[in-house]
């Protein structure tokens, strides 16, 4: 596991164990309107011996759903509302420090937009998706810690800020031989104030039915946090597995 000095949710280069879950329930009628859900969560552990204040740290920590509304307006084409919602389930702390970066509810972030989705087919099927064209979306952000009020750019002694934004967000999976499998999700926001741009990148090699290796790649741009001195607004994590995996 690799994470930058400036990764906005703490943690440290180290061997790490980390359980994901991602559940689904989508529903299509004939393609004219579909409804889509995602909940995905995922919870990274890890230990170290050069850090005397903490026996666990997380190093992984997400709690991310995902809802989108369509309308079909042409072949692929579908009138969107897309709703997104996300936090973290535990603290997140650096090593041999007590102060709490980010924790459940310390950033909650909610986003609500309008737009156009395209449904994503090609290679014989191996690459899916959708792109999702958001002109028009309102974000809410709350923070419960006060500590990190003003890290998350909320000015005074406020708990939450609102802001309009546009976004574009693409989600790829694309079957590269029978064994790996790309997965890929692209997300950019930005209130013409500040920006966001995330890109999550997961290789998966099908090692046996129930075993699997990833290699997880995640480079990160947000200017609304603190300026580090050599990589700017620029955050990248990465790290690698093999472990179990199951599809039902």
């Amino acid at each position: 596991n690799y994470v930058s000095g400036n990764w906005y949710k703490g943690g440290e280069s180290n061997y790490s164990a980390v359980g994901a879950l991602t559940l689904e329930m989508n529903n299509n009628d004939k393609d004219r309107i579909t409804f889509d859900n995602k909940l995905e969560m995922k919870l990274g552990l890890q230990t170290s011996r050069t850090d005397t204040v903490h026996t666990f740290k997380t190093n992984n920590d997400l709690l991310r759903f995902t809802s989108k509304l369509g309308l079909q307006a042409h072949k692929r084409w579908y009138y969107t509302l897309q709703l997104l919602a996300y936090t973290q389930f535990a603290p997140g702390y650096k090593a041999n420090d007590k102060f709490v970066y980010s924790d459940f509810f310390s950033p909650f972030k909610l986003n609500v937009g309008i737009g156009m989705e395209y449904k994503l087919e090609a290679l014989n099927k191996r690459l899916t998706g959708s792109l999702n064209f958001l002109p028009l979306s309102f974000n809410f952000m709350y923070v419960g810690r006060e500590a990190l009020i003003s890290r998350n750019g909320i000015k005074s002694s406020h708990h939450t800020l609102e802001d309009f934004s546009s976004q574009f967000t693409a989600n790829l999976q694309w079957k590269l031989t029978d064994q790996v499998t790309w997965k890929s999700r692209f997300y950019a926001n930005t209130s013409y104030h500040n920006a966001l741009v995330e890109w999550e990148n997961q290789f998966e090699l099908k090692v046996s039915k129930y075993i699997s290796a990833n290699l997880f790649l995640y480079p990160r741009f947000d200017d609304s946090n603190m300026r580090d001195d050599d990589l700017g607004y620029f955050q990248f994590q990465e790290y690698s597995s093999l472990g179990l995996s199951y599809t039902f």
